[in-house]
């Protein structure tokens, strides 16, 4: 090998579908046995670990470099933002997090149909056009994707045809919505297909930790970096309007369980479900069972009572 491909870099461009990237990162925090998040500059260096072994690079890890990143996500306007206790706050923190690693974020609204579903529009193409015109441009080595949908299918095949070697990190798990319905996190087969490195990173992480990886260990943050009760909360937020005056009305309760990403507020007869989703001013992590909370009462997609905008009662 001559000492000009020895001293060659292999470029790294990292692409990430954030409300995918956010859904995992809350899975690993409030449901996993991890309880933590995921950490970005971690990830990157699990990325360059990566690289450096699949593509067989004998220089090793050092001459496997990242050289951008883009984060995607949709993003409520701050009128809405500021309806949702600490929302604001935690954007805002997550922002330095990425500008501190280098990444450049693009954001679009959020859209609200009608029926005031909203919906992320767009996110997907745009993610799509940027990463095949900076892989063309700037001639990645290997594009490193985070996401999971096969809408970006068409992506690959085209970084594909560049020579552009498509790393694909993904995870697959089962989890309960802020209704308390079971959701399943799968990853497409199609687009597992045309990458040229897919990787399963529930299994690594699952499979390897054993192993005492440093590269796995250091893909979390460090439990003390995990957000904190909101000390003083005095802020009141408007409430979601409901078709009952029991539903618009806070009540309060006694948290019962706490389990992995949901617990449970007494209230007999059938005690109510509620989700870390649903938690308000303070991390679901931080909730101990005992704690007296605030609440409303809203119905999951079955029917059933639930508590939504848990709080901690003053």
């Amino acid at each position: 090998m001559s000492a000009d491909k020895d001293n060659r870099l292999t470029r790294i461009g990292v692409f990430y579908d954030g409300n995918y990237f956010l859904h995992v990162s809350n899975y690993y925090a409030y449901i996993h046995n991890r309880k933590s998040r995921i950490s970005i500059s971690g990830l990157h260096d699990y990325i360059r670990h990566k690289v450096a072994e699949l593509e067989g690079d004998a220089s090793g890890y050092r001459h496997c470099q990242i050289v951008d990143a883009h984060y995607f996500r949709g993003r409520l306007n701050a009128k809405e933002a500021s309806e949702r206790s600490n929302s604001l706050y935690y954007d805002r923190l997550f922002d330095d997090v990425l500008m501190k690693e280098g990444i450049t974020t693009h954001y679009l609204p959020v859209k609200t149909s009608n029926a005031g579903v909203k919906h992320e529009k767009g996110i997907d193409v745009w993610l799509a056009l940027e990463a095949f015109e900076l892989a063309y441009y700037k001639r990645f080595n290997v594009l490193a994707l985070v996401a999971s949908d096969g809408d970006y299918t068409p992506l690959i095949r085209k970084l594909n045809t560049l020579g552009t070697r498509v790393m694909l990190l993904s995870w697959d798990f089962k989890y309960r919505d802020d209704y308390g319905n079971e959701r399943v996190t799968r990853t497409s087969q199609d687009l597992l297909e045309v990458v040229t490195y897919p990787i399963s990173m529930h299994e690594e992480i699952d499979n390897r930790v054993a192993k005492g990886s440093f590269a796995i260990n250091n893909l979390f943050m460090p439990q003390e970096k995990i957000e904190k009760k909101v000390a003083n909360k005095t802020t009141t937020f408007p409430k979601k309007a409901n078709t009952t005056e029991e539903k618009n009305e806070a009540q309060q309760g006694e948290i019962m369980t706490l389990k992995n990403g949901f617990g449970f507020i007494r209230r007999p007869p059938n005690n109510l479900f509620f989700h870390y989703q649903s938690v308000n001013g303070i991390d679901f992590n931080d909730l101990n069972e005992g704690d007296k909370v605030s609440y409303r009462i809203d119905q999951n997609d079955k029917g059933d009572d639930i508590a939504v905008d848990v709080e901690i009662a003053e």
